[in-house]
């Protein structure tokens, strides 16, 4: 076996769908215990804002970024975001306009949202992203090599990835509605940190069903497996359709009952989203806003 192989089966995290449905079940019913003000805060700072339209341009994403600048004026009592999230050809658009520290500038590419186009390509992607000026590159794994445990290609090309990039942190997408199961979700997401991923995420939101609590089980499950093996340190990110305040509530119980609060810090843990960011700055002002 190579060591992809030999990982996969040294794995004990369940892939039983039955018990993780119980297990989140558990999970989300304490969740409420968690809702306040600081635990908000927290949230809202592990936003990646995205904007990923037909429609932007130019002008809509310097507009999208100077909104990030104006929000420390005039809400100084609350944690910036953690990054913004765009298509990769508005790096340096985000990079010029951005004037907030703290914030990064993340951004999709290598043939996302299918992940399918030749490796170079997704190479040269990614490496003109990051000399624009992103700091966080998510690329989406290539399913197809994943279905056909076609390993060794799969995790050679995550790894040219992130040779590429360097410093910046290569987030992967998993794309979790495709996958379906927790033996799938489980597979993914050990590749993916054995081929040096420095975030593991969910989906794309775009094409299959978005974040799922289950598949966030099972991502820290193996994130936590893999930290007791290794002491490196994945981080975790749930996109696609986490909107309500009570939904990233949930996502925020599974990684501190699993992970532990080590992981809840936006350097660790992330939330893609585009509504969210409103949402919880209306509960946390106590009046509905649409700032964003």
């Amino acid at each position: 076996m190579n060591r992809y192989h030999q990982a996969l089966a040294a794995s004990n995290v369940s892939e039983d769908d039955a018990l993780v449905s119980a297990a989140v079940a558990k999970i989300i019913e304490k969740a409420p215990e968690y809702a306040g003000e600081e635990v908000y805060k927290l949230l809202f700072s592990c936003i990646d804002l995205t904007t990923l339209s037909t429609e932007d341009s130019q002008n809509s994403v310097a507009a999208f970024t100077r909104r990030v600048n104006s929000f420390d004026d005039e809400y100084p009592q609350y944690p910036h975001v953690a990054a913004i999230c765009v298509y990769s050809n508005f790096a340096e658009v985000v990079k010029a306009n951005l004037d907030v520290s703290g914030v990064n500038v993340a951004v999709v590419a290598g043939g996302f949202p299918s992940g399918q186009t030749f490796t170079e390509v997704k190479i040269a992607d990614a490496a003109l992203a990051v000399a624009n000026g992103a700091d966080e590159v998510d690329v989406v794994m290539n399913v197809g090599m994943l279905l056909d445990e076609d390993y060794e290609d799969l995790c050679d090309e995550l790894i040219e990835l992130k040779h590429t990039i360097k410093d910046a942190r290569l987030k992967v997408i998993l794309e979790t509605g495709a996958l379906k199961s927790a033996a799938m979700i489980k597979k993914a997401s050990i590749l993916a940190m054995y081929s040096d991923a420095d975030f593991i995420k969910t989906s794309t939101g775009k094409i299959y069903p978005g974040a799922s609590l289950e598949a966030a089980y099972v991502m820290c499950s193996c994130i936590k497996e893999y930290f007791e093996a290794t002491g490196r340190r994945v981080g975790f990110k749930a996109a696609g359709g986490v909107r309500t305040p009570e939904q990233a509530l949930q996502y925020y119980a599974v990684v501190k009952e699993v992970l532990g609060d080590e992981w809840l810090i936006p350097e660790f843990f992330r939330i893609g989203a585009s509504g969210l960011a409103n949402n919880l700055l209306g509960v946390m002002t106590g009046s509905e806003t649409k700032f964003f």
